[in-house]
This record gives structure tokens, C-alpha cells and sequence, in this order.
């Protein structure tokens, strides 16, 4: 089977090495220094997975039919799925996201296959999969949403906790389609995964074939229980900071409890990355003449979190004559190159609004300055420089100067 992905960031490219175990892919950017890349096998992003699973593929040892290309013909011509994974960010004028890259790569896969099935991985909002095969009277269209975390995407999709495509269940070729593809992503898992399932007492990865307005609702729903989880335990970690209390014996003793659990409870300085900042958003947007008190507050809660640490961070400065700020790392996660909306971020618009000057350790970022502020490779020097050193997350590099270090990071994990 001949498959097309358009976009190659951490949804695409996990997706389309995953299929390309079992079938054809040709990957679809328009950077052409990605695409050099990994035609040399290389990734292009920071995920130990992919890396090593293009390495095995360069060895021989898991060989793999893949091509990344910069040819939309040769991408999209006699494909029998061709999936969308281009970015959405989110519109905050407009209270929506912006899915222009996902029309013009379903315009680009109809220039040159007329039937191809169109499986839309981008997040978007709720209702827009129906929306658009009635605006384009196109019924070749269907969405499968991703449950990805940042550093472990192709990890993820060799493990998957399930598997989701919508299709409109009123049409039957449409659904005969979304579980075909849903067949395709349990295949390229990773075998053992199916009998972790099993094991269980389940048959097997869970694969759901629900309409696109569920599933693209699954999506949103699934990333703001995750930013509520984050909201709570910063929130947690807040109340305790306030009132001088241990907030990792709290946790502990809260977590305990096999109702609540033990995940997503290390405290930060607030949600952030590709999806959880606009998924509440748009959720939010979704909300409009529907009662709601508590997706609001999701959403809120992350703009609290980081006027609080902003002050915690200020009184470590207080009193020093023109204190200089350094902020370790940009990146949202270890192990990973991504920053786009990283929480790490507003505090440092906050700080830099009461007059303090910031300076930034970010290795992966390849310029003199980030909105304003220096930027340093020399982690020795960065360390001389700053009054205090902000870190979202805790790294051993920073042992020797832990005196002068703010960090909400207990647990020293993501």
C-alpha cells in the first residue's frame, strides 16, 4: 500500500516511519534541509526513538520503505492514504485554530489523487472534520487523532495506550476506511505491545471507530485532562510554597491513593509545548453557549501559576543592584528540542516587565539572542553571569551552583 504523509515535525515523522515498517511512505515537507536529512538518515528532531529506529534502518537490521520529498506529485500520485499532519497553531483573535496548512495539504493531495483516502492527524477543532468534507464535498476524508508526549513520539506509537480514527458512521465506505487505517497503525506497533494488552484481559491494542466530532472531542478532551493534572499539582506545590509546608510529602501522600495515581503530579512552572496551551484554548472556544466553570479555570490556572513563580523569582533578587536572571534552558522537557510555548517562557516575559535582565542557556538555539535576551552556549560563563538561575527542570549541570537555582522540579523528571 502506497501511503502519503504531509509534514515530517514529531506527528508526521513518527506516523510515517511507524507505517513504513509494512508499506510505501513518502514524506511530504518543504524544508529541503529536512528532507536531506533524512534521506540520509537523520532525523531532524530530538527523539532517541526515531533516532535509533533510522540508524537500525541504516544498518539493515530494520529496514524500512520510506523517502522524504519536497514533490508533492511524488508524494501524493496513486497514494491510497494520505495523511495531514501539518502544524495548527492556535488563533487567539479569532479563538480558533488555524488550519490553513491542513486545507492546503488536502488541496495538494486532490491536485494529485482524486481518491485518496485524506486522514487529517493535525489537531483541530471539534465539528471541523464534517465541516470540511461538506464545504469541499469531499467524503473521502476522515481524522485520527494522536496521543504523542514530547521526546517519546514514535515510542508512543509503537505503545499505544489505543488507537482512534473518526469516520462519519452513517457512511460505510468511510468507516471500512478509518478501521483499515486503524488496522495499519496496530500493525506497525510494536508486537509485544498487543500482548501487553492481552495480558490484561483485553484483545489486543484498543482501536475505536467513533464519528470525526468524537474523535477530534477524544483529542481535546484527553490533552485538557492532562493540563488539569499539571494545573492541580502546580497549584498544590503553590498552596504549600505559601504556607511553608513540604509539597513533596503532600504529593506522595495524595498519589497514593490508586484513584488519583502517581502521574503528571511533578510540579512546574505550568503547562506548555505543542498541544496542551492551545488544546485548552480551543476546547474553551468550543465551550461557547455551553455551562462550564472548570475548563475556564484550566486554562486561567496556567496564567496564576506563572505570575506566582515570577514573584518566588523576584524576592531571590530583591535587593541586588540590576540582578541579571539566567533561564537554563529553554526546551520543555529533557531530551527534547522543542520550546514553542514552553512555560518557561512567560516567566520570563514577566520578569523582563519588572526590569530584570534575563540571559538564556539554550544549546539547541543557533542565534546571538531569544526576543531581546542573550543567548549562551557556555554554560561556565552563564553561571558567572547570573544572580539566579531559573530551571524548569533540574539537570546534574547544575549541581555546583544549586545555592542560586529556582526550581519547582521534585521529583527531577518530567
Amino acid at each position: 500500500m502506497k501511503i502519503a504523509v504531509a509534514g515530517t515535525g514529531y506527528v508526521g515523522l513518527s506516523v510515517a516511519l511507524l507505517l513504513s515498517q509494512h508499506h510505501e511512505v513518502h514524506a511530504l515537507d518543504i524544508v529541503p534541509a529536512k528532507v536531506d536529512l533524512l534521506n540520509a538518515g537523520k532525523s531532524p528532531i530530538v527523539d532517541k526513538e526515531i533516532t535509533a529506529f533510522l540508524d537500525r534502518n541504516a544498518s539493515g537490521e530494520r529496514p524500512l520503505n520510506f523517502q522524504a520529498t519536497l514533490d508533492p506529485a511524488q508524494a501524493y500520485t496513486d497514494a491510497d492514504y494520505a495523511v495531514v499532519a501539518t502544524p495548527t497553531n492556535y488563533d487567539e483573535k479569532r479563538n480558533y485554530f488555524d488550519t490553513s496548512s491542513v486545507e492546503a495539504a488536502v488541496a495538494a493531495v486532490r491536485e494529485h489523487s482524486p481518491h485518496a483516502w485524506i486522514v487529517i492527524k493535525s489537531t483541530i477543532p471539534v465539528g471541523y472534520t464534517l465541516q470540511l468534507r461538506e464545504r469541499l464535498h469531499d467524503d473521502h476524508i476522515i481524522f485520527s487523532p494522536e496521543f504523542l508526549r514530547e521526546g517519546h513520539a514514535l515510542y508512543d506509537n509503537l505503545h499505544p495506550s489505543r488507537i482512534v480514527v473518526g469516520a462519519p458512521q452513517d457512511d460505510e465506505a468511510a468507516v471500512a476506511a478509518a478501521k483499515t487505517f486503524a488496522g495499519l497503525l496496530a500493525q506497525g506497533a510494536d508486537p509485544a505491545e498487543a500482548e501487553r494488552h492481552n495480558a490484561n484481559g483485553s484483545t489486543g491494542i484498543p482501536e475505536l471507530v467513533v464519528g470525526t466530532t468524537e474523535a477530534e472531542a477524544i483529542k481535546l478532551f484527553a490533552n485538557t485532562y492532562l493540563a488539569l493534572r499539571v494545573a492541580y499539582f502546580n497549584e498544590l506545590d503553590t498552596y504549600a510554597e505559601s504556607r511553608d509546608l513540604d509539597t513533596r510529602a503532600i504529593i506522595d501522600g495524595v498519589c497514593l491513593d490508586p484513584r488519583i495515581g502517581d502521574g503528571y503530579n511533578n510540579p512546574s512552572f505550568g503547562y506548555g509545548g505543542y498541544c496542551l496551551p492551545k488544546d485548552t484554548k480551543q476546547l474553551l472556544a468550543n465551550y461557547a453557549a455551553v455551562p462550564q466553570n472548570l475548563i475556564e479555570a484550566i486554562v486561567e490556572a496556567n496564567r496564576t501559576r506563572k505570575d506566582f513563580v515570577s514573584d518566588e523569582i523576584l524576592q531571590l533578587v530583591d535587593g541586588v543592584k540590576e540582578p541579571v536572571v539566567g533561564i537554563y534552558r529553554l526546551t520543555m522537557k529533557s531530551g527534547s528540542d522543542n520550546f514553542r510555548q514552553s512555560a518557561i517562557q512567560g516567566v520570563m516575559k514577566r520578569l523582563k516587565g519588572k526590569g530584570v535582565t534575563v540571559i538564556v542557556y539554550e544549546p539547541t538555539l543557533n542565534k546571538p539572542d531569544f526576543f531581546g535576551s542573550p543567548v549562551t552556549h557556555d554554560l561556565a560563563e552563564f553561571k558567572a553571569k547570573a544572580d539566579a538561575i531559573v530551571a524548569n527542570r533540574w539537570n546534574n549541570d547544575l549541581d555546583d551552583v544549586a545555592d542560586k537555582v529556582y526550581t519547582r522540579d521534585l521529583f527531577k523528571r518530567d
